[in-house]
C-alpha cells in the first residue's frame, strides 16, 4: 500500500502474487488459522473468518483448498501455535515501514526481518516508532470497469451501511470504513454483487516520501523484495511515494 494511485499499485502487487500463488497462499493460510482459533470454524458465526475466505477468493484461492484449510485450523491443536508480531522500521530517506507477520518462530522471523531491513541500507526501530504515523482503516478497493454500479449509488451504498468516506479515483473507488465496521460494509458490498479488488484492514500513511536518488530506490527494493518472499511476513505497509 503506497504511492498515489492504490489501484496500479494493487493491480501490480497482484500480478506479482500470481506468479507466487504458493506465498499469498501461505500467507492466507496462516490468516485462516488464527481466523479459526479465535472465533471457530463457521463463517456464518465469525466474521473475521468470512473476511479472509473473501480475500481468498479474490486471490483465486480454490474452494476446496478454503475448506481443507478451516477444516485443518478446527481439528488440529498444534495450528494455534502462530503467533501475531509487528516490527516497526526505517527505510532509506526515513521511509517509515511497518512489518506484520505470523510466525511458529519469533527468533527466525526476527531474524530474517532484521536482514532484510539492513541488506536495503534501513533499520529496525522500538515500537510505535513509525506507528503514529499511518491510520488504521478498513479499505476496500473497487475496480471501476468490474463494478456493475453508479459510482453515487455505490457511494450511497457504503455509506449506508457505515463506511466512513468514499473516493473516486481515475480507474477505481476507495471505501474506507473504521476497522470495527469492516466487515458489515464488505458484506453489505458483496450482498449486492460488487466485485473487490482488494478488501482489508489496512495501515494508510499519513503523509508519503519521494525518493530521489535511484541507489535508495533499489535499496528499499531490495528490502521489500526479501520481505515479500519470506512466508512469516503478511502485510508490509510503507509510505514511499512510488
Amino acid at each position: 500500500m503506497s504511492g498515489h494511485s492504490k489501484f496500479a499499485n494493487i493491480k501490480h502487487k497482484k500480478e506479482k502474487n500470481d506468479a507466487k500463488k504458493g506465498k499469498i497462499f501461505t500467507v492466507i493460510g496462516r490468516e485462516i488459522v488464527i481466523a479459526v482459533k479465535e472465533g471457530g470454524a463457521d463463517p456464518a458465526n465469525n466474521s473475521k473468518l468470512r473476511d479472509v475466505i473473501a480475500k481468498a477468493k479474490a486471490n483465486n484461492m480454490p474452494n476446496d483448498t478454503i475448506e481443507r484449510g478451516i477444516k485443518k485450523a478446527a481439528g488440529d491443536a498444534s495450528a494455534d501455535s502462530y503467533v501475531s508480531v509487528t516490527y516497526e522500521g526505517y527505510g532509506p530517506g526515513g521511509i517509515a515501514v511497518i512489518v506484520e507477520a505470523l510466525t511458529d518462530n519469533k527468533n527466525r522471523t526476527a531474524g530474517n526481518i532484521r536482514s532484510a531491513f539492513t541488506k536495503g541500507n534501513g533499520s529496525i526501530g522500538a515500537q510505535g516508532c513509525v506507528s503514529f504515523m499511518f491510520d488504521k482503516k478498513g479499505q476496500i478497493i473497487i475496480e471501476k470497469e468490474e463494478c456493475p454500479m453508479e459510482a453515487d449509488d455505490l457511494m450511497m451504498l457504503a455509506l449506508d451501511a457505515g463506511a466512513e468516506d468514499f473516493q473516486e479515483e481515475e480507474e477505481s473507488y476507495q471505501v474506507l470504513t473504521a476497522p470495527e465496521d469492516f466487515s458489515v460494509v464488505r458484506e453489505a458490498l458483496e450482498k449486492e454483487g460488487i466485485p473487490m479488488l482488494e478488501a482489508e484492514v489496512a495501515m494508510l500513511p499519513q503523509t508519503y516520501v519521494e525518493l530521489t536518488d535511484e541507489k535508495s530506490v533499489k535499496d528499499f527494493q531490495k528490502t521489500l523484495d526479501l520481505l515479500e518472499d519470506d512466508d512469516d511476513v503478511q502485510y508490509v505497509w510503507h509510505n514511499w511515494s512510488e
